[in-house]
């Protein structure tokens, strides 16, 4: 594998000294078609591969078998447009000005002088589409196909921010119904979305099945909507799996990967397609049963493990190994560069946050970050995991929790309170559910983290 990136580095270096045309160049032979797909609020453990017993994906758990299984993998922030664009660009997302979660009809979005992992890809001569959620700016010059996708086919944020929302101070806020776009037209206006999972479903498999590979590999990036509440599920699709409607959910996400695979096999692009699999943050765990889970501290919207860390699975047959699991440090961010050093594409000429760990990616190697990396919610710098990924620290914050209150049940919400932590160094190692600090017995690494901290925070803020 080693010699097989030397050489498509080589090819591209070669095509790049080239004279210069005015069509993208051609993708080096070896570039392999690369899908992406990226759940929403889908817990760690709502994988079998896991350790959830309370929902069923046999499709997820035979790629696990066959691929990489990461146990700490993390993304940047925990929560809808700022993950989104963490993973698209490799920078952190206040590097770019977006927090949080972008409201409906906002003149905010993905700034076009930005640089995406569709346009790093399309300018290497692959043919780039996007089916699903999008959440990065619900107006032109903001959306995927002004960003680098050829086709697009989704709605512009998430399904809760309309007027069915279950919260009455909340759907007040939101327009009537949710616009389904196709390209950058309203294609229908959605007041119910038990078909959403089946639609993206339907439409990925058709851009696979319509992919003329003699122009050059395929990147698609399908984004679930779901299992972001409100929960939905379509019985006519698939069989309930009596677990409960959350694991119906999972079930068609499962469902549609495979789809995707027989549908790639069918075509001979099997062999040669990098599959990607994650979630966007943590479950949302005010909404209870209609939640997923995590086994780690929190979840959606803190800085704990349960709202960061994800699951993440990779698959290229003959480049990863089967059945490994890899414990090695990777952050959403690294994505952008790895997959830039795969398909000899420069980088962007701009401050990336995320580093070539592509060999770390494909289970190659499981070695160190280059650097610590930090973890943002909304505005404020609120902890940084060591390079090793052993380490930690919180700085002193406040973070809404939901211990201690009642199971939310039928998709209404139970109150947050807010809670606070100080100054905590966790060993993940022995602690992974971050709730001993040790920060007195390693002042040292206490110090290392702080001064990675403030490079970071300098860094941005100068830009």
């Amino acid at each position: 594998m080693h010699d097989l990136l030397l050489a498509t580095l080589l090819l591209a270096t070669l095509a790049a000294c080239s004279p210069a045309t005015e069509s993208a160049p051609a993708a080096p032979p070896t570039a392999p078609n690369i899908l992406l797909v990226f759940t929403d609020d889908m817990g760690y453990s709502d994988i079998g591969a896991y350790g959830g017993t309370h929902v069923t994906t046999p499709v997820l758990d035979r790629l696990a078998a066959e691929g990489v299984r990461f146990t700490d993998f993390r993304v940047a922030q925990a929560v809808c447009t700022a993950s989104r664009a963490a993973l698209l660009t490799g920078c952190y997302p206040n590097r770019l000005g977006l927090r949080g979660a972008l409201m409906p009809g906002v003149e905010d979005g993905l700034r076009p002088e930005e640089t995406t992992l569709a346009e790093l890809l399309r300018d290497q001569g692959y043919r780039t589409a996007m089916v699903g959620k999008w959440h990065l700016g619900d107006h032109s010059p903001f959306l995927p196909t002004e960003q680098g996708f050829e086709s697009y086919l989704g709605i512009p944020y998430s399904h809760d921010m309309w007027g069915g929302h279950p919260e009455p101070n909340m759907a007040r806020l939101f327009p009537a119904r949710v616009p389904l776009l196709r390209g950058t037209e309203v294609a229908d206006s959605l007041g119910d979305f038990t078909t959403l999972n089946r639609m993206y479903n339907e439409e990925a498999v058709r851009i696979v099945e319509a992919h003329d590979t003699a122009t050059g590999p395929l990147f698609l990036y399908l984004a679930h909507s779901l299992p972001h509440v409100p929960l939905y599920e379509d019985s006519s699709y698939l069989r309930p799996t009596g677990q409960g409607l959350y694991a119906d959910v999972i079930a068609e996400i499962d469902a549609g990967v495979g789809e995707l695979r027989s549908a790639l096999a069918a075509k001979g692009m099997a062999e040669n397609t990098f599959i990607v699999f994650a979630s966007d943050n943590g479950p949302w765990l005010s909404y209870g049963e209609h939640a997923g889970r995590t086994p780690f501290r929190e979840g959606k919207a803190t800085s704990f493990g349960g709202g960061v860390r994800v699951p993440l699975i990779t698959y290229w047959p003959g480049h990863t190994a089967a059945g490994r699991v890899s414990a090695t440090n990777l952050m959403s961010i690294d994505l952008l560069p790895s997959l830039a050093a795969l398909v000899g594409a420069p980088l962007p000429d701009r401050t990336l946050d995320g580093h070539d760990r592509l060999s770390d990616f494909l289970g190659q190697t499981a070695g160190d970050a280059p650097t610590p990396y930090a973890v943002y919610w909304i505005d404020d710098l609120e902890a940084v995991v060591s390079a090793d990924g052993r380490y930690k620290l919180h700085f002193p914050h406040t973070y809404r929790s939901v211990a201690g209150e009642p199971l939310a049940t039928g998709g209404y919400p139970v109150p947050y309170h807010t809670d606070s932590i100080g100054l905590s160094l966790f060993d993940l190692r022995t602690d992974p559910g971050e709730t001993t600090d040790v920060a007195a017995e390693h002042p040292g690494v206490v110090e290392e983290l702080r001064a990675f901290a403030g490079e970071v925070a300098r860094s941005i803020n100068e830009h």
